[in-house]
Order: C-alpha cells, then sequence, then structure tokens
C-alpha cells in the first residue's frame, strides 16, 4: 500500500496526548479486580492499593514496559495458507463478532442460536476478504455457557480454516481454546509457545477498569505468548469525556496499561492496540458509529499505535437497524476512519448491525463488498511503458474509442474490480429485471454461497482428536457457570 496514512492532528499534539496518558495512569491509576494481577503489579513497582483495587503506574514502568510489544507477528492457522501477518502495513478484516442477536436468511430478526452462528461462519468462509473470525459472529445461545466456548470453537474449527478467536472469560476457557488450537493444528505444546495460533479481544471497562476474568485470561494468554486486541470502549460523553482529545487520552491510558500488563508478565508478548473511540447520542444515550468523530477518532488512534510501533485494531461499525443508506455510509466513513488510520487488525469488518446488537448475513455481503473495494483502491498503480499506452493512443487518435483495441482486450477481464451488488445497468433495463435493489442482491448472494460451501478438510486423525477432547470436556461439565 502505497497511500500515506491520514495525520488528523500534529506529531506535538501526539505527544501532549502521550503524556497525558501517563500521567492518568500515574496519578489517577486503574482499578484492577483481580488480586493476582494487582500482585503482579506490585510486584513490577507500581503502587497498589488494596482498599480499592487502584494500581497507580509509574509512567517509566509504562514505557519501558511495553517496549517490548513485537511491532509485527505471525498469527498461524491450522491451515498454513490462512497465516496472516499482523503489523507494519498489512491489513487483515474479520467478522462482525458478539451479536446478541441475528437476522437469520428469511429476514427474520432471531436471538442467537447455533443455526444462525453457523450460517454466519460458512458465509465467512465463502468470503476471500474475510481473513479470520472476530468471535463469535453471533451469541449461540441455545448452547449453555458451561460448554459454549467449547461448542463454539469445535464448529469454527471445522466449519472454516479462517483463525480462532477466544474470550477471555477465565483461566479455564483459555486453556481449553490454547489445547483446541494446539489439536487442530497437529503441533507440540511448545510450537504453540513459539507460534501464536489463538487471539483474544480484551475490554477494559471504561472508565479505568479492569475486571477479573479478562485479566485473568490475560494471565493465561500471556504465559503462552498468544496474541490480545487490548480494546478500551470509550464512548465520549458516556464512559469517557466529551471532547474527542479527552477520551482519546483515556482510551490511550487505558490501552497501555493492558500491554505494559501483558509485558510485565510475559516480555514479548504479541499484542494490538485496540481503539473503539465513538460518541453517544446526547439525547437518547445511545452508541453512535459511523460519525465524522468515529472518523477522526480511528485515524488518531492510528498515529498513536505508530507511536509506539504496536499493531493497531479497529472496527467497520454501524449503528443502522437495516441494510439501508445508513447502514452503508456509516460503514464507508468507518471503514476510511480505520483504512486511513492504518489498521492492521480490523474486527467487525464484516456483518456488524444496529450498533453491535445484531449480525446481518446480507450485510456481510455488503460488507465483503465493501473491503474488496479497499483492497482494490490500496493496490499501488503500475507506471510504466505497457499501462502508460502512449502506441494504443496513437492508434485510436483523436475521437476514436478504445473498445476494440488489443491493449484494451489483453485486459478488461481483469482491468476493473466488479462489485458483488452494485447494479450498472440504465434505468429502463433495471427497471425490466424488476427494479432490484442492493438487498435484493444482497440476499440472494448469501443464497448462492451458502448453497456452495464445503467445510475445509481436516486431516482425520486430527478431527478426531479434536473431537475426543471436546466430548472429554463437555461430559466433564466445561466451566463452573452462576446459571
Amino acid at each position: 500500500m502505497r497511500l500515506n496514512h491520514t495525520e488528523v492532528v500534529s506529531a506535538d499534539e501526539i505527544e501532549a496526548t502521550h503524556q497525558a496518558s501517563l500521567t492518568i495512569l500515574e496519578r489517577i491509576g486503574m482499578e484492577f479486580f483481580c488480586p493476582e494481577s494487582r500482585s503482579i503489579m506490585r510486584e513490577a513497582g507500581a503502587d497498589v492499593d488494596e482498599s480499592n483495587g487502584r494500581v497507580r503506574i509509574p509512567r517509566e514502568l509504562v514505557l519501558s514496559s511495553i517496549a517490548t510489544t513485537p511491532s509485527e507477528f505471525t498469527l498461524h492457522s491450522w491451515n498454513p495458507e490462512r497465516n496472516l501477518r499482523i503489523g507494519g502495513r498489512w491489513m487483515a478484516f474479520g467478522t462482525v463478532g458478539s451479536a446478541p442477536h441475528y437476522i437469520d436468511r428469511e429476514g427474520v430478526r432471531r436471538t442467537g442460536d447455533r443455526n444462525g452462528f453457523r450460517d454466519l461462519v460458512k458465509l465467512a468462509h465463502m468470503l476471500n476478504t474475510v481473513h479470520f473470525v472476530g468471535g463469535y459472529p453471533v451469541e449461540p445461545v441455545d448452547i449453555h455457557h458451561s460448554v459454549r466456548h467449547l461448542e463454539a470453537a469445535h464448529d469454527l474449527l471445522t466449519l472454516t480454516d479462517k483463525h480462532l478467536h477466544c474470550y477471555s472469560l477465565g483461566r479455564q476457557r483459555n486453556r481449553d481454546l490454547l489445547e483446541m488450537a494446539r489439536i487442530a493444528r497437529g503441533i507440540d505444546h511448545e510450537t504453540l509457545l513459539r507460534e501464536p495460533s489463538v487471539f483474544s479481544v480484551v475490554n477494559t471497562n471504561s472508565p479505568l477498569r479492569l475486571d477479573t476474568p479478562m485479566s485473568q485470561g490475560m494471565i493465561e494468554f500471556a504465559r503462552h505468548n498468544q496474541p490480545i486486541v487490548v480494546t478500551p470502549f470509550t464512548l465520549s460523553g458516556a464512559m469517557a469525556p466529551i471532547t474527542l482529545a479527552g477520551a482519546l487520552a483515556q482510551q490511550n491510558a487505558e490501552a497501555l496499561a493492558g500491554i505494559a500488563f501483558l509485558q510485565i508478565i510475559n516480555p514479548g508478548t504479541p499484542a494490538m492496540y485496540g481503539g473503539f473511540t465513538s460518541n453517544v447520542d446526547m439525547q437518547s444515550g445511545a452508541p453512535a458509529f459511523g460519525t465524522p468523530e468515529y472518523v477522526r477518532t480511528a485515524m488518531i488512534g492510528g498515529q498513536l499505535a505508530r507511536h509506539y510501533s504496536i499493531p493497531y485494531r479497529s472496527s467497520n461499525v454501524c449503528a443502522a437497524n437495516a441494510l439501508d443508506a445508513q447502514a452503508a455510509y456509516e460503514s464507508v466513513f468507518s471503514l476510511w476512519g480505520a483504512v486511513m488510520g492504518g489498521v492492521n487488525f480490523m474486527m467487525h469488518g464484516a456483518g456488524w448491525m444496529e450498533g453491535g446488537l445484531h449480525a446481518s448475513l446480507e450485510k456481510m455481503i455488503l460488507d465483503a463488498d465493501l473491503l474488496q473495494m479497499v483492497t482494490k483502491m490500496l493496490e499501488p498503480v503500475v507506471v510504466d511503458a505497457e499501462t502508460l499506452a502512449i502506441d494504443t493512443i496513437e492508434s485510436v487518435g483523436p475521437g476514436g474509442h478504445f473498445f476494440g483495441t488489443q491493449h484494451t482486450q489483453d485486459r478488461f477481464r481483469t482491468a476493473f474490480y466488479k462489485p458483488l451488488i452494485s447494479d450498472w445497468r440504465n434505468y429502463e433495463a433495471w427497471q425490466e429485471a424488476g427494479s432490484p435493489q442492493a438487498p435484493d442482491k444482497a440476499k440472494l448472494l448469501v443464497t448462492r454461497f451458502l448453497d456452495a460451501y464445503e467445510p475445509p478438510v481436516m486431516d482425520p486423525a486430527i478431527r478426531t482428536e479434536l473431537d475426543e477432547f471436546v466430548a472429554r470436556r463437555v461430559a466433564e461439565g466445561g466451566v463452573a457457570t452462576d446459571f
């Protein structure tokens, strides 16, 4: 990619934000709910107040810790052809994750279940521009919470060979998914420690809190050298100051605290800097996405991540309830902020709707189209004797056309991106075809892709071992829950 990243604020303003974040961590601190995490931070030199869980982190400790974060790493799949390079100028696009509801094949909004979950995973597998599954595309609530991570991860590992996500909700879930990733790749424990194979996203509890399950998951993953995406959920005007500068200073402080914590546990642990600062509707308090504020904070988040040479996570998000113009323009704005901000790892790249409250098969198609347009846009323009085409221009001359030239004939099949959804017929031809609109084409493509779906081929011995592990852990009850 030759396009330069957009720099919304100056180097001096980035430095001011950086210093403000260090002051926040040093003077105000963060609450670490997990006693073990507080112990780790105390031993590293942080000031810990056990009466309220407040951890104040000296700026020197923050800076020395984050310095060991790799600027690039490889995320390994059980299919080596799917391995992803994370960092630098590389970009990876993922699915929507963690939606409680979904729009099914018939257009009905449903509470998340395993059927919807599987349909979304299958569709993601069929879309080449989707590189990883960003959690559960919809929460399969018909699987009991104690074993959901086992059954859902088994589906992810067998329905697709794209990358596996783990929810950091306490140690045992992390341990189970680490073992499942190891089995699926057919590797030993030592190789797993060397080669990151499953990632997790940790959201701080903004403002300035890190809960116990997330901390435990971070400890487990750091000790196994697996990547964590540290993402504050800082909504300006609600969980962060109403000014964008203040919200970004808080985002930066929370992200740095989480990344420093990982590096203190295990220097060199792969990590990503997550930016998810947007604003709220000040009349209703509802989150707003794809806004001018979101675009700018996504770009500035990228500036901050590059300041620390840490891979950057952003998102393609919208607040629309239907696959309409709002869904399209808010996603285009979100993508613009993320891409021009230098995103390396795009969560919720395809299928996110309603501020994350529902996933949509049809929106996944629209987003895949947008992501492919972005990919095409980022391709360098080749300028050489062949592409400058002086001889062809001379042969056509003034007033001619280029349709029949050999130069065009050699290239017309692949010269331009052909969108999945756009309809380029004139009005009369479009009307004769029944006046189809974008949602109609998206629905048709969902059916075509799912009808054509075939699962990836896994080694039978590995599949048997994976099946037996999941069956044993399910029989054992999975993890303890309150319900």
